[in-house]
């Protein structure tokens, strides 16, 4: 049970904390109530650009996995940094889905209070802000707009909201509705102090019908009405226009300090529907109202983890995280007007059945934001896969990459993983049959592919040699055939939980491939030609080429489900540690030739301080863990309360790479707890070292599972025993079945590694290798 009086203590310190610090400005005087909410700071990450990311976050004011955020603009419209955290004016509040700023945004519109002289075009009507007068919260955002002397605020609910302006005595009060470029309309209609529309903005993925239909309610009757047109043509006095790029200003009379209050929603589906969205989720509620929902429904995702904790920089990283956890994979269904489930399909145009959701990257989050899902929020993961399975009806294809619909991005078969590790998690509920179906139809189907990214490119190469060749004009080819590996893992499993033997034996098979790339001169994974020679010249620090955003170094260990296997490639187990402390050791030199120049992940990289080691992109981000197959588990303990307590903090720097979609995010919460998923599909988790003194999960299925760690210390990250319900614990793995029937581990932890704890072969967790 949590110490409520110890987190009402540390959410006042958290207050005092954030004020006199300029990196957060994040918690206000009522977040007692709301406890968890107060160690929340939505700017961790937002001090990122093109050339360095600390997370390449923005602040997503919205409600778990909401439809809709919303969030500040300090940049142009269609610049995928939307919030920079050094940016200095804001030129409105947007609606938002851009789940990365490489992947751009999509039907986003926004708002913006001006005052006296009408300033409407983006660059004009920019007004200073600063964060010493900014609040930001999950639930709620407040910004003084100081060339206009007014405050706005917006509280979301997940397809609508609520804006609070606050005016000067003005005779010459302005709200502007940008409705954006690529084609937009607005109709201003005074008499119900009303304003609708669209918008069709996009970055790809979306049908030709594709529409963002929006509603906003104001509560304060319109004195002056115009609108603009394409090249910010002012259209004074009127009500309506339709064109590349419109929007719609509305004016009145304000007396010092009055507030005006605008309630909006939208709908991928209809006006209709849209209207119908703002009626069930807001209503005649008071903006206050709305916000008290918001916080609540934070407040309960947030203390299904319960942590105790005497380090408020570490609670407030950890609940920051759990919040980017949260926030992905989008809702992108409705309810209709008789409470159906329904969609607009990215895929086909038409507006269909059941549940679908969106902006995801599979390349990033089947490692650790599925398996979370898994084990806190099956019923969620239940829809998602239903989801999963519409995509797949509509489009004949499952989605690696959507935003929201197809999207050509990254490398890989990651559906596989998601789908197969929710089934052997017990996860029902969904068409296992048509999604094994689908699975296979990427593993063996070359043509028809809608982009690049879906499928598998150069599978006819795989299926036939065993590996994507290097010299066939297929980029990042033995990265590909890694992941395929894994994946075919991944379908073998779920054929073999499904009593498919045969089917399960030739893909058993089929994932050993990753042997095929293994160079035994260098120990390094290494590009293969068509003819079966290995890549000339080869520099494992090479990124890129054949790999994906990393070398040789960081692709190598990408053998999820058979470490065992790796460590024979590589003579043992001595030799095996070896290439890791190698990884950690050597200085962080690179090649960046195939790129032409330092990309951001390299340079976060090579800031670090970690050697080769790139914990800001994923490829590398299940390396540290691996030390345990090979019996050291206590390096696996000191690296990962390393990465923990240095390359994140709860700042605007907070991060060291991408976030992308809550998988680095992902990795602290899992790691924090003590442990993480190494291997999706095999239901075990992989043993690291435990942040804090204790953790108490709220399962779905109304267990609760502890994980406590005596002795425990910034300088003690060493396990020396541990205990499994009071029994001796002595492995390096545990179930995900153990932690779902609920119970207690406990660890007791020191200054100095244990080097007999957790080192028999019994110890180490799974390999297909070990299995066989």
């Amino acid at each position: 049970m949590i110490n409520k009086t110890k987190l009402i203590l540390l959410a006042l310190t958290a207050l005092i904390y954030a004020c006199g610090e300029k990196s957060t400005n994040t918690f206000s005087k009522d977040d007692s109530k709301t406890e968890l909410l107060a160690y929340v700071n939505p700017l961790m990450g937002t001090d990122s650009d093109f050339s360095l990311s600390n997370g390449n976050t923005y602040p997503a004011i919205a409600t778990p996995w909401g439809m809709n955020f919303w969030t500040p603009m300090t940049n142009k419209m269609g610049d995928g940094w939307t919030y920079g955290y050094d940016d200095k004016t804001i030129r409105g509040i947007k609606q938002t889905h851009q789940p990365s700023p490489w992947i751009n945004d999509y039907a986003a519109f926004s708002f913006m209070p001006v005052v006296g002289d009408l300033k409407y075009k983006e660059d004009e009507r920019a007004s200073y802000f600063s964060h010493k007068a900014e609040t930001v919260r999950p639930d709620y955002y407040s910004v003084y707009l100081a060339d206009y002397d007014v405050t706005a605020e917006v509280t979301p609910t997940s397809r609508a909201a609520q804006f609070r302006f606050t005016f000067p005595e003005t005779d010459s009060a302005y709200i502007l509705l940008d409705a954006f470029f690529k084609g937009s309309m607005v109709k201003i209609i005074p008499e119900e102090q009303k304003i609708v529309g669209y918008c069709r903005n996009n970055s790809g993925g979306v049908p030709e019908n594709f529409h963002n239909y929006f509603v906003a309610q104001f509560d304060k009757p319109f004195e002056t009405t115009h609108t603009w047109g394409d090249n910010w043509s002012l259209l004074e006095n009127s009500t309506d226009n339709k064109g590349e790029h419109v929007g719609a200003i509305i004016g009145f009379k304000t007396k010092k300090g009055e507030q005006v209050t605008v309630k909006v929603a939208s709908s991928f589906i209809s006006q209709e529907q849209a209207e119908l969205n703002l009626d069930r989720e807001i209503g005649k509620d008071t903006f206050d109202e709305t916000k008290e929902k918001a916080a609540v429904a934070w407040e309960k995702e947030l203390s299904r983890i319960a942590v105790t904790s005497n380090n408020l920089d570490q609670l407030r990283t950890f609940y920051s995280c759990l919040y980017r956890v949260l926030l992905f994979p989008r809702t992108f269904y409705e309810m209709d007007a008789q409470n159906n489930v329904v969609h607009y399909s990215p895929y086909n145009g038409k507006v269909e059945a059941g549940y679908m959701f969106t902006d995801n990257g599979f390349w990033d989050t089947f490692r650790a934001v599925f398996p979370f899902f898994n084990m806190m929020y099956p019923e969620l993961n239940t829809q998602i896969m239903e989801g999963l399975a519409n995509t797949y009806k509509e489009s004949g294809w499952l989605p690696e990459w959507a935003s929201p619909g197809h999207r050509d991005c990254m490398i890989g078969s990651n559906s596989a993983p998601i789908i197969a590790d929710a089934h052997l998690n017990g996860l029902s509920g969904f068409d296992k049959e048509i999604l094994l179906e689908a699975m296979l139809k990427n593993a063996t189907v070359s043509q028809g592919r809608p982009v690049n990214s879906v499928g598998r490119a150069g599978i006819d190469y795989y299926n036939e040699l065993g590996y994507v060749p290097y010299d066939v004009n297929i980029h990042e080819n033995a990265a590909r055939t890694l992941e395929y590996a894994y994946a075919d893992f991944t379908i073998a499993q779920m054929a073999k939980s499904m009593g498919k033997e045969d089917l399960a034996k030739k893909y058993y098979q089929k994932s050993l491939n990753y042997k095929n790339l293994f160079d035994p001169e260098t120990n390094w994974m290494r590009g293969k030609n068509q003819d079966g020679t290995f890549q000339e010249p080869f520099n494992p620090l090479k990124w890129g080429d054949a790999f994906t955003e990393g070398n040789s170094l960081h692709y190598t260990w990408s053998v999820f489900h058979d470490v065992q296997g790796l460590i024979g490639l590589m003579g043992g187990e001595e030799g095996f540690v070896s290439k890791l402390d190698e990884v950690f050791n050597m200085p962080p030199k690179f090649d960046a030739s195939y790129y032409g120049f330092t990309i951001h992940e390299i340079r976060e990289m090579q800031i670090a301080n970690m050697g080769n080691y790139a914990h800001g992109n994923q490829p590398i981000q299940h390396m540290i863990y691996l030390y345990n197959y090979a019996k050291q588990p206590w390096k696996t303990q000191e690296k990962i309360r390393e990465v923990l307590t240095k390359l994140y903090t709860p700042n605007p720097d907070g991060y060291c790479g991408d976030e992308d979609n809550g998988q680095t995010s992902a990795w602290y919460v899992f790691s924090a707890l003590g442990f993480y998923p190494v291997a999706p599909a095999t239901n075990q988790y992989v043993i690291g070292s435990p942040l804090f003194n204790e953790v108490t999960l709220q399962l779905q299925n109304g267990n609760t599972f502890t994980i406590s760690a005596s002795n425990n210390a910034m300088e003690h990250p060493y396990i020396q025993s541990a205990r499994l319900n009071g029994k001796p614990f002595d492995q390096t793995f545990i179930s995900t079945q153990v932690i779902q029937q609920g119970g207690n581990l406990e660890f007791n932890m020191g200054k100095e590694p244990n080097k007999n704890w957790a080192v028999s072969e019994a110890a180490k967790p799974y390999s297909l290798s070990n299995e066989k």
